[in-house]
């Protein structure tokens, strides 16, 4: 449903995007992921034709953003960060007011209208002008008009801004429950929303690709940089003095000391460093208890992947 491929991105000397490829399929939710400034919001503009690219094409639908800017907008939902409304209206009247604009009318119009109220749950503030409402309901009123005219992909730049515990489980079943028939790309800086919602994952910073693939796809290929839990029965200033010279072994922090069991959390610089602490304890005669990976979270790997790519970006 949607092609990027090689978008760039310049504003003046500085490149926003660079080089940036990924696809997603239809019924597809895409989560994208980076830190502030990483160029998330410029590829959401260019894909929703707000913005021309310096560099590269994209297709949506098979129809190209820069050649048929207005058959993609018909095609598309876009909640920019930005949220685009009129405070000095009402809500049911900016919704028809979206929805006129999107060409609908008459009993297609208020059968829309009457959806996307319930789904975006506006129903209690469907007559209040909108510069009354408080943000969370204002984030679901631009949710509501990016489904006003019911697109085939969903563009939503940080959808859950402003919204409390309970409206984010809401906006995440929402999106799960359209991902049936549409295509959806939204952004986040919420890990665990990303964990919960998302098909795939497109983690970007200063405007490059750094890994692309599910949750779990992503934890097996970065199981090197996953820490070890380790308990042994032994002495603790024997333990960390042993361990800290454990090549490829970069860390070593006590958890804690009960009874004799020391239980310490390990992380290496790849590799299976776990092999050779293992053998430090068969030669020290250590009763190993525990010695096992565990899973890095999306939040792990989300920050080594960063600090790996500002590190290369300051070396170059």
């Amino acid at each position: 449903m949607i092609h990027v491929e090689a978008l760039s991105k310049d504003y003046g000397p500085v490149r926003a995007l660079d080089a940036v490829s990924f696809e997603v399929e239809k019924n597809q939710i895409l989560g994208f992921l980076g830190p502030n400034g990483a160029g998330k919001s410029t590829a959401m503009k260019i894909i929703t034709t707000f913005l021309a690219p310096t560099e590269g094409r994209v297709l949506v639908d098979g129809i190209s953003v820069a050649e048929d800017p207005i058959e993609v907008r018909r095609r598309i939902g876009y909640l920019p960060e930005s949220n685009p409304l009129y405070v000095d209206m009402r809500v049911d009247d900016y919704l028809r007011f979206c929805g006129k604009a999107r060409g609908l009318g008459g009993r297609d119009l208020e059968q829309r209208l009457r959806y996307v109220v319930d789904a975006a749950g506006l129903g209690r503030v469907l007559k209040k002008e909108i510069s009354e409402l408080s943000k969370g309901f204002k984030q679901r009123t631009g949710l509501a008009q990016a489904l006003i005219h019911d697109p085939a992909i969903l563009i939503l730049d940080e959808p859950t801004t402003g919204l409390d515990p309970l409206q984010i489980i809401e906006i995440r079943r929402l999106i799960q429950e359209l991902a049936r028939e549409k295509t959806i790309i939204f952004s986040t800086h919420i890990l665990q929303e990303v964990s919960s919602t998302t098909d795939r994952v497109v983690i970007i910073n200063r405007g490059r690709i750094i890994a692309d693939g599910s949750v779990s796809e992503l934890q097996r290929e970065h199981r090197d940089g996953s820490p070890v839990r380790a308990s042994f029965v032994a002495d603790r200033e024997e333990v960390e003095n042993e361990l800290s010279s454990v090549p490829g072994l970069r860390e070593c922090r006590v958890l804690g000391e009960s009874d004799g069991v020391v239980s310490v959390n390990l992380r290496g610089n790849g590799g299976d460093f776990s092999r050779r602490v293992a053998e430090v304890a068969r030669d020290r005669r250590w009763t190993v208890l525990e010695l096992a990976h565990h899973e890095s979270t999306l939040e792990d790997i989300f920050i080594r992947l960063v600090e790996k790519s500002g590190e290369e970006a300051a070396h170059a």
